[in-house]
């Protein structure tokens, strides 16, 4: 008889989405209603400019500062990962030990990413922190209150409490100020969540949010990093303040990876052929905490093992594409792609969750990978040891 744990279930999202669906017909929490129309015309701390949307044409993205216009631009791009965001901190770290490591004009951070993202931003100062954050073990502790009963009749397996408390002991007001001076010269930060009310990948100017240097600009802040980091049904969503026509109400933010795994450049530029301002100069550095290349395995006849295989290939299919079409782009505009990433023969974790053991091993990999100094790519990875002979080609585009 096939049987599957509570932890089998605990590391596949979308297995334990299932699950919970089968349990359908209970009480959701109440919300304050809003429409569609006010979703449009939304603002957070009654200001418009501290966000964008992915979905939005090329010219508002041209016409405002959330990407730095003037070269040269180097552009740091975290993906999402959990655990394997380690990998990332690693890489960082050992970046740094080698001399190389340029100061971001630009950093965007996904999921664990998010996470990362700020302290990436702030430079090698940071990275103590980085590798405290990911090799102490205090990141098990986010995992070590599961519920079914809160699963099912609240709106996540765990709290949210374990890593609002993990954000508010690295991100202080002295934090928020650092950004906000970089900010002031001209460098950004974004971080990347799904709004998922309407379905659409929000790109937060935290820069902006630091400037403001209030109070509640440091909950917003807090709140956006953790709502980045909050995969859905494992925890609760972010529920963000916000107003529209006189009417105040409360989005619902989860994981930026839902819609975007890594944030390189807008929809409008990547899917819609845009084009970037002209003469720009820019390095983009991608930076993923997963495995890009496909691999072999043979998946048991389980509907848990095969959900999670489906999971980890939507999640590596996504990414993909996104790297695919971020080289196609940079081709195109004479840009430089570097890209990194935890190649397929490093071993999977023994156990579900934030293991620290595995977050360990996998930080000296990156690390040490990093300190090597060969570590970027120039172009996406091929399937050519898998596929006989496959090689991706770029499409043929009009110049």
């Amino acid at each position: 008889m096939v049987t599957c744990s509570f932890r089998q279930l605990l590391v596949r999202p979308f297995a334990l989405l299932a699950a919970m669906l089968i349990l359908a017909g209970c009480s959701s929490l109440p919300r304050t209603p809003y429409t569609a129309s006010n979703a449009a015309a939304s603002t957070v701390l009654d200001l418009s400019e501290l966000r964008r949307y992915a979905d939005e044409p090329a010219s508002r993205f041209l016409s405002t500062d959330v990407y730095p216009r003037s070269g040269p631009v180097s552009y740091l791009a975290l993906s999402g990962g959990g655990a394997d965001g380690a990998f990332g901190a690693g890489v960082l770290n050992g970046w740094s030990a080698a001399g190389t490591r340029p100061t971001f004009s630009a950093v965007s951070g996904v999921s664990t990413g998010a996470l990362i993202a700020p302290f990436a931003f702030l430079g090698p100062a940071y990275d103590v922190t980085l590798r405290e954050i990911y090799t102490s073990g205090i990141a098990e502790s986010l995992l070590n209150t599961p519920s079914i009963v809160r699963a099912v009749f609240g709106s996540g397996l765990f709290g949210n409490t374990h890593l609002r408390e993990l954000i508010a002991r690295y991100v202080g007001r002295d934090t928020l100020a650092a950004i906000a001076a970089e900010n002031a010269k001209g460098r950004k930060l974004l971080v990347v969540t799904t709004n998922i009310d309407t379905q659409r990948t929000v790109i937060w100017d935290m820069g902006r949010i630091a400037a403001i240097g209030s109070t509640q600009a440091l909950d917003l802040f807090r709140d956006v990093l953790a709502a980045s980091a909050s995969i859905p049904v494992v925890f609760p969503p972010m529920l963000i303040d916000a107003e529209a026509n006189g009417h105040r109400f409360q989005e619902m933010h989860v994981d930026g990876g839902v819609t975007a795994p890594v944030l390189t450049l807008p929809e409008a530029f990547l899917s819609r052929n845009g084009a970037l301002a002209r003469g720009l100069r820019m390095n983009i550095y991608v930076l993923v905490n997963d495995k890009v290349e496909r691999d072999f395995q043979l998946v048991p006849n389980s509907t848990i093992d095969i959900a999670a295989r489906a999971s980890a290939s939507v999640t590596k299919t996504q990414i993909r594409s996104v790297l695919y079409g971020t080289y196609d782009f940079a081709r195109r505009n004479s840009l430089g792609f570097n890209l990194t990433y935890i190649d397929k023969d490093v071993p999977s974790p023994g156990s579900f969750g934030f293991e620290t053991g595995y977050m360990r091993s996998l930080y000296q990999y990156g690390y040490d990978k990093a300190k090597a100094g060969d570590f970027w790519a120039k172009a996406p990875p091929s399937d050519g040891s898998l596929l006989g002979g496959f090689r991706y080609r770029r499409p043929a585009v009009s110049q």
